[in-house]
């Protein structure tokens, strides 16, 4: 490997963090050029994205932090202090792998922050928060104001923490998110006066911060928004397709507290219109237990023959109390989770899937509504995916004329045309019969949309 023609492709950092967070600090690196390429994509990429999505509508809106003047913590959404207390625990953790000098645990932490909780689930879920528009007076909604402050501190704090091993790029995006306060800074002697990351202190561990309650709530929501992701890729149905409900089992009164709490951003997330919970004996789920040889075998040996036997004779309510205890002893033997797998089997109408203890069963009939709110989606997706074709501004007002040449399309769109107009920025939506040679071509599942769009 010529080092000089892998620095020139990927550049230091990028490099640097491959080489770092790849191998345990004891073991042999395992190099390879398409490594690199995937930490440039996913940390760093994900990164640059998440602050142009920042910058896009911090400049719109021509925001600057105040650093005086912030939404207290009691008004904070809680999406706003989920994320809060993830990065101070992150902070947490990260500084206790620098001190301990071991750089590949934090790095891969910072990144497992950045992918999994910063970018694919805060910055997904408070995105409409960005799109809205501003108070009567002209002046930053308290939520959207709480919402540029919270992702501005994630991300300096990211280019802190991730600035050991990526200097050169925690300073640009340090300074990128910074610059524009330097000056107001240095004269009120405020943490942003620093003109380098690197001159900052480090970010302190703010424990009043951290609630372990709520990060418990919010990974539950992960887990179930991700189970129920898997049954509609499993069965073909698109997100954009709203169904009615997800059920979920659960005898733990913390869990379903838990869930309860986080339900609304699951519906979101998911697109269901609502959140059930059932007890496992309401008969509307049917689970079945079997051995984990693979487990069973070192732990039992010559035994596992019988706790095979005795696993495939549990009870319903012994069954039960593994899942809500984690362990269960039957007979003479000690059993744990996984000693077991548990299938859950799907019912008409309904499709399940479980993770560990967590199950869900997903609602998967469509009725006409939610069809019609469905073909209602798709048509903001092509118009959005029209706009950003012909490069229109996002703050572009735009009119529609869409020739109704279907009836299921029209209703579909009558039905749904003040979500459809807002979604779209769209003064106005007619449907005409007829379109002359201007109108645009677009193919949707089984329709055919021939429409004009003109910005007004």
């Amino acid at each position: 490997v010529d080092p000089f023609a892998t620095l020139a492709q990927f550049g230091p950092d990028a490099t640097r963090w491959y080489m770092i967070t790849n191998a345990e600090p004891w073991d042999n690196l395992k190099f390879n050029t398409d490594g690199i390429g995937e930490v440039q994509r996913k940390l760093f990429g994900t990164l640059a994205n998440t602050y142009n999505f920042f910058a896009l509508y911090a400049n719109l809106d021509h925001y600057q932090v105040n650093q005086f003047d912030r939404v207290p913590r009691e008004q904070l959404p809680e999406l706003d202090r989920w994320i809060l207390s993830k990065l101070n625990t992150l902070v947490g953790e990260v500084t206790e792998q620098y001190e301990a000098y071991n750089p590949t645990k934090a790095g891969r932490l910072v990144q497992e922050f950045v992918n999994d909780q910063l970018s694919n689930w805060y910055v997904r879920l408070a995105r409409r928060r960005f799109w809205s528009g501003v108070a009567s007076d002209g002046n930053l909604t308290p939520d959207k104001q709480a919402a540029y402050e919270t992702l501005q501190h994630c991300l300096v704090a990211v280019s802190q923490l991730m600035s050991p091993i990526a200097p050169f790029f925690a300073d640009w995006l340090y300074r990128s998110l910074t610059d524009g306060v330097r000056a107001e800074s240095v004269a009120k002697n405020t943490p942003f006066k620093h003109n380098s990351v690197h001159l900052t202190d480090w970010h302190p561990i703010e424990e009043d911060w951290i609630d372990a309650d709520l990060e418990r709530s919010m990974e539950l929501a992960q887990q179930v928004s991700s189970l129920v992701h898997s049954l509609r890729k499993a069965h073909k149905l698109k997100v954009r397709q709203p169904l009615s409900r997800v059920l979920i089992p659960v005898r733990n009164a913390d869990t379903r507290r838990q869930i309860e709490h986080v339900a609304p951003l699951v519906m979101s997330e998911v697109n269901v219109k609502a959140v059930a919970f059932v007890d496992d004996a309401s008969g509307l789920l049917t689970k079945r237990v079997k051995p984990n040889f693979k487990a069973l075998g070192p732990k039992f040996g010559k035994q596992m023959k019988d706790v095979a036997a005795a696993i495939t004779a549990m009870t319903p309510d012994q069954l039960s109390e593994l899942e809500q205890m984690g362990t269960l002893l039957l007979a003479t033997y000690s059993l744990n989770l996984t000693d077991v797998e548990i299938v859950t089997e799907d019912i008409p109408g309904w499709v399940v899937a479980s993770e560990g203890t967590l199950t869900v069963a997903l609602d998967v009939t469509v009725t006409d509504e939610l069809r019609k709110e469905g073909i209602a989606r798709d048509l903001v997706n092509r118009i959005q995916n029209l706009r950003k074709d012909r490069g229109f501004a996002v703050t572009d007002k735009i009119s529609i004329q869409l020739e109704r040449n279907n009836d299921t399309l029209a209703e579909a769109v009558e039905s749904n045309r003040s979500y459809i107009q807002q979604e779209v920025q769209a003064v106005s939506l007619d449907l005409v019969t007829g379109m002359n040679g201007s109108a645009t071509e677009i193919e949707m599942d089984e329709f055919i949309l021939r429409l004009i769009v003109e910005v007004v």
